[in-house]
């Protein structure tokens, strides 16, 4: 039922004493300029305090890498811990509501150890939730299909999109993390799915195993002659992970009042210019398009809403995952960049 690659960042044989803790810690040192380089994050060690009341102390298990990491990069302070989320064990505690040996997902960056008090962030996230029951399956998807990125997926489709049986839908990214899960809650609406990627494997996974009517490289196809193959009757929602050129070209063959939701413009992330794309202001007009950026906090009264339907249809095998997993915290940066570079299939 389930389609799964696992190497993991995985904490094992941890070895602390709750009176000196010590985290392993990647300080953000320098502001990216193009794609990340190595010397922009400093792996350093950290002694922690002992907890105060209301606190209490995680130990690292899974941490996430993600494209929006690079898009927010300029708003991490320099001399900082490098953003990031991750499932973590609670190894000791004095807040009631996060109890010893629970697990967390963590809004803590990349870090090993972490002394929380679970309090909602500026953004309105909350700093910690603990993590439901979900049965047998793995602790890594609450970082997933059962996290940030199947919230994604669930909510900017269905509710931006409001997809109809037998319309057409093209997602882009469409072999990530958020992409994959796109074209299958599509299918499960009744939809007609294309798959934007960047190689022959990822589409052999999006149409062999996750259900996919077709898929377009975009780095060898046509991309005009590819949408026309593929959607001969247009497009009528357009799922937007990378932005760019391929963006606007996909907006020139969409249906009288299309929807388009936003997600991201990965394609973009790494550029040291702004970049250059046909305008797209000519088909938002004469097709009289919608097109609405979101973040996915939009929906954070709704969190678990998403994660219940999410798990309801991985029970019922209508919602298949897949993870790309880097082994060992000191990897955490070249796994960042494996992803920027789209070496991931599934969720990193």
């Amino acid at each position: 039922m389930f389609t799964l690659s696992r190497k993991f960042i995985s904490m094992t044989n941890p070895t602390y004493s709750y009176r000196n803790v010590s985290s392993k810690v990647f300080i953000f040192q320098n502001q990216f300029d193009g794609f990340p380089k190595e010397t922009d994050v400093k792996l350093v060690k950290e002694d922690l305090p002992a907890l105060k009341d209301g606190e209490f102390l995680t130990e690292a298990v899974y941490l996430s890498v993600d494209p929006y990491m690079r898009a927010y990069a300029p708003r991490v302070k320099t001399g900082k811990t490098f953003m990031g989320s991750q499932v973590a064990k609670i190894i000791e505690s004095k807040n009631s509501k996060f109890p010893e040996g629970k697990h967390v997902v963590g809004e803590f960056g990349w870090r090993t150890h972490t002394i929380s008090t679970g309090k909602q962030l500026p953004n309105g996230f909350p700093g910690a939730w603990l993590i439901p029951d979900i049965g047998k399956l793995p602790l890594s998807l609450a970082l997933g299909v059962l996290g940030m990125p199947g919230n994604t997926a669930y909510f900017g489709f269905t509710e931006l999109c409001q997809p109809k049986p037998d319309e057409t839908v093209i997602v882009t990214g469409a072999a990530g993390a958020v992409g994959s899960l796109v074209g299958q809650i599509a299918k499960i609406k009744g939809c007609k799915v294309i798959g934007v990627a960047g190689s022959e494997e990822k589409g052999k996974w999006l149409v062999d195993e996750l259900g996919f009517d077709s898929f377009i490289n975009y780095k060898t196809d046509n991309i005009r002659k590819k949408i026309r193959e593929c959607a001969p009757n247009g497009i009528d929602c357009y799922f937007d992970n990378v932005g760019g050129e391929i963006s606007s070209t996909i907006m020139l063959y969409m249906n009288t009042f299309g929807r388009i939701a936003v997600c991201g413009a990965i394609s973009g992330y790494n550029d040291k210019q702004p970049p250059k794309a046909t305008i797209v202001q000519y088909p938002m007009t004469f097709n009289q398009l919608r097109m609405e950026g979101f973040i996915v906090h939009r929906w954070i009264d709704r969190w678990f809403e998403g994660i219940d339907q999410n798990r309801k249809w991985i029970d019922e095998g209508k919602l298949k995952y897949r993870e790309t997993v880097t082994e060992g915290f000191e990897n955490m940066f070249h796994a960042f960049t494996d992803m920027l570079r789209g070496g991931n299939v599934g969720k990193a």
